[in-house]
């Protein structure tokens, strides 16, 4: 427990104070009773019994006065609060065909605009990370709920070599676990049967890539990996299908959108996939996203509890006190 303003509690000093007052109090009437019994004047059996009760409201005023004084310093408790919660990986294809422009203005100026509209419409209870992925793939943002650098991340993609859409989605499920994912020999010769990264149900992958993936590992090894581990991977299209021609090292080379990659890596791990050019599409990912519920501390203020435990004390101090002498003091 921590107090806003610590200092009050000083004034609990008048709890010995109250004590020592009420004991002397008891003296000087316990002196009047022995001056009465020596004049004769003996305690009935009932006067007994209210001299032994006597303590028991005082204690209760005690008590509320205690937690009274320490209200005043405005105790705070952890107290666990509900949250759903849930994590996105925005995994960015930024090999060299992203420059093509059968998307205006460029595929990756396409995608990054998609997807910062993806960034707009979620809560705060969703956190964010960024993957680029091109011949290998790179954590450009750990998930954060920093909407400011989710968005500084996505602007400083630049496009460059080939793509493998496998390693794309292999280091957004490392981003997921929270560390890189260490294969074996086997695994890493493209058998990920045995490959066990745990289970995170409440995390999505937005993959935006034109789907031409041109290196290893198989993407849909990888997108079987991810549906075992509760992964959906929602793919967004980034191209037109018919493509064009892009100039790439001084080389003419053709590229156009491989929906059928896409669609299927999405269907495999139960996911979407829909255009880059649909929006609406895309702010239906959020709703496929199964929050969990998760309890996260915050320090709350119990000064009301504290107050409202004080006049309760008080009350049933003063009840007893009614009851049993007639009166509240």
């Amino acid at each position: 427990m921590s107090f806003v303003w610590p200092p009050a509690l000083a004034s609990l000093v008048l709890v010995p104070l109250a004590l020592v007052g009420y004991r002397r109090l008891l003296l000087g009437r316990d002196r009047r009773v022995a001056e009465l019994a020596a004049q004769g004047f003996v305690p009935t059996a009932a006067t007994q019994r209210r001299r032994r009760r006597r303590h028991v409201p005082f204690g209760f005023f005690l008590a509320a006065l205690a937690l009274l004084l320490v209200a005043l310093a405005r105790p705070q408790a952890s107290v666990g609060v509900p949250r759903r919660e849930g994590t996105v990986i925005l995994a960015f294809d930024v090999s060299s065909s992203m420059v093509a422009t059968d998307l205006a203005p460029t595929r990756l100026r396409a995608a990054q605009d998609a997807a910062k509209r993806f960034v707009a419409k979620q809560p705060d209870s969703i956190r964010l990370g960024v993957v680029a992925f091109s011949d290998g793939g790179l954590v450009t943002q750990q998930t954060t709920d920093s909407r400011a650098d989710v968005l500084a991340a996505i602007d400083r993609l630049t496009p460059q070599g080939g793509t493998s859409l496998g390693k794309g989605l292999f280091t957004s499920l490392g981003a997921i676990a929270g560390q890189p994912i260490v294969l074996d020999d086997e695994a890493a010769q493209g058998n990920l049967d045995n490959v066990d990264i745990g289970y995170f149900g409440s995390a999505a992958i937005v993959l935006l890539s034109d789907g031409e993936n041109t290196a290893e590992p198989d993407p849909l090894a990888v997108a079987e990996l991810a549906s075992v581990a509760g992964v959906h991977v929602h793919t967004i299209g980034i191209g037109s299908p018919q493509g064009t021609v892009v100039e790439i090292d001084g080389f003419s080379v053709a590229t156009a959108l491989d929906e059928a990659t896409l669609t299927t890596i999405a269907e495999v791990t139960d996911g979407t996939y829909s255009a880059a050019a649909d929006p609406e599409a895309l702010a239906e990912v959020y709703d496929s996203i199964d929050l969990r519920i998760t309890t996260e501390a915050a320090p709350t203020e119990i000064t009301g509890l504290a107050a409202g435990a004080s006049a309760l004390l008080l009350l049933v101090g003063a009840a007893l006190s009614l009851l049993w002498f007639g009166r509240v003091v």
